[in-house]
């Protein structure tokens, strides 16, 4: 080695002793020392000390990657970080016990004290804060980002979490995302959920496939599924419903039942545990405990242009066309229509639940149009007569209004044939008045001259 050559050549001078061979020999130890260090069976960085190590691994902090034997590739910074890893590999762990447990694991990023430090086998995660995925032990591809973000998950994969306490309390859920502070805080094992803004999802513990997007939203939700939430408080109060959609700032605020929709600002925010309604703009909040009822906000338009809604038997909205393009089978009413004779309309106030105002109302019992004609009415998905299609009745009764039109119009015309008849046989009676006049005149003048006696005393 040129150390020990250099020990025979260097002359003798004052400054001779820095590079004497007793100096060298001191120098020789430690590197002697890092020799031994590398060896497979002794520990790689106890003590620690600066710079890098075999198998590209970088360690600096008290005890970091303290048990590595076989991986490479690893960063260690901070006290004990990835104190127990052996044989992982691109591991990186920057804070006091981050990745403290971690054995074998890869391509993992912890940033922050004691983040991922039960992590032993799980691979690909990144943790960004203090605690954050403290807990995960096996999970794979997790990113957590924000203090105690997944901090409990152990083997949850493909999660996401951003923000303060995000995902706090997953253990083993699957596929979550969570943005904001204390999204998704109480999920523990629901799958597929995406929750962004404060709070959002905060109750959520095994509900699945909701989404949430705005502070509050689906808060208070627990283990309802196939929720949407779009909108600050949308869907603030839906603890156990499913695939109910809410668009809009206090969408569908207070419900609990399933299969409703609120689209709007306060749309449907009155509904609670009915099920099946559908309410459309802002301000159109429905009726507590109400159920399959659709209400849309008045439009203002010209009568002219105004057109009703109907909701046909595939539940879809849509308005009567009349245009004969779309219709078949094409053939007069005749007398069809007479079944409204037999139709007897009442008076009547609906109750409390449906109409609070309590207004007087016209109209059909529909279970009395059944027994006049079954096509009169509709039947609920039971099977059960709901309503009178007031459209038919309104159709058949220009049917038989033409029906007495016509009628009377051939009364009219018999009438003035009877008229006519009657003027002609009047004509003839004053025809016969006149000649029976004439002769009767006739007859006074042909009558003797009367005689006088004329007494001659």
């Amino acid at each position: 080695m040129n150390l020990f050559r250099s020990t025979t050549t260097t002359p003798i001078t004052t400054n001779s002793i820095n590079r004497s061979p007793l100096r060298r020999g001191f120098l020789l130890i430690p590197l002697l020392l890092v020799c031994f260090g590398l060896l497979p069976t002794a520990r790689a960085v106890t003590p620690a000390p600066d710079g890098g190590y075999p198998g590209f691994n970088t360690a600096e902090g008290v005890n970091a990657l303290f048990s590595l034997t076989t991986g490479a590739a690893n960063t260690a910074n901070g006290y004990e970080a990835l104190y127990h890893n052996t044989a992982g590999y691109f591991n990186t762990a920057t804070g006091y016990e981050a990745l403290y447990h971690d054995t074998t694991g890869f391509d993992n990023t912890a940033n922050g004290s004691q983040a991922l430090a039960s992590n032993t086998t799980g691979s690909q995660n990144t943790a960004n804060g203090t605690d954050a995925l403290y807990s995960n032990t096996t999970g794979n591809q997790n990113t957590a980002n924000g203090y105690a973000a997944l901090n409990t998950n152990t083997t949850g994969i493909n999660n996401t979490a951003n923000g303060f306490e995000a995902l706090l309390s997953n253990t083993t859920g699957e596929d979550n995302t969570a943005n904001g502070y204390g999204a998704l805080l109480s999920n523990t094992t629901g799958n597929l959920n995406t929750a962004t803004g404060v709070s959002a999802l905060a109750n959520n513990t095994t509900g699945g496939q909701n989404t949430a997007n705005g502070i509050d939203a689906l808060s208070r939700n627990t283990t309802g599924g196939n929720n949407t939430a779009n909108g600050v408080d949308a869907l603030f109060g839906n603890t156990t419903g499913f695939y109910n959609t809410a668009e809009g700032f206090e969408a569908l605020l207070s419900n609990t039942g399933s299969h409703n929709v609120g689209l709007g600002s306060n749309a449907g925010s009155n509904l609670t545990t009915g099920s099946g309604n559908v309410c459309i703009g802002a301000g159109v909040k429905g009726v507590a405990g109400e159920s399959n009822t659709t209400r849309i906000r008045n439009v203002y338009a010209s009568v002219a242009s105004a057109r009703a809604l109907y909701v046909n038997s595939n539940n879809k909205i849509g308005t009567l066309v009349s245009s004969r393009r779309f219709k078949d089978e094409i053939k007069p009413m005749d007398k069809a229509s007479e079944a409204i004779l037999a139709l007897k309309p009442v008076t009547f106030r609906y109750k409390k639940e449906i109409e609070p105002n309590g207004a007087i109302m016209f109209g059909l019992i529909a279970e009395e149009v059944e027994k006049v004609d079954p096509d009169l009415v509709t039947r609920d998905d039971k099977g059960e007569v709901e309503t009178v299609r007031y459209e038919a009745v309104n159709a058949m009764l220009p049917n038989e209004f033409l029906k007495e039109h016509r009628k009377v119009e051939d009364y009219h015309r018999e009438l003035q044939k009877q008229e006519a008849t009657i003027a002609k046989q009047q004509k003839q009676i004053d025809a016969l008045m006149a000649g029976l006049e004439k002769v009767s005149d006739q007859l006074e003048l042909s009558k003797p001259a009367p005689r006088t006696v004329l007494n001659n005393q």
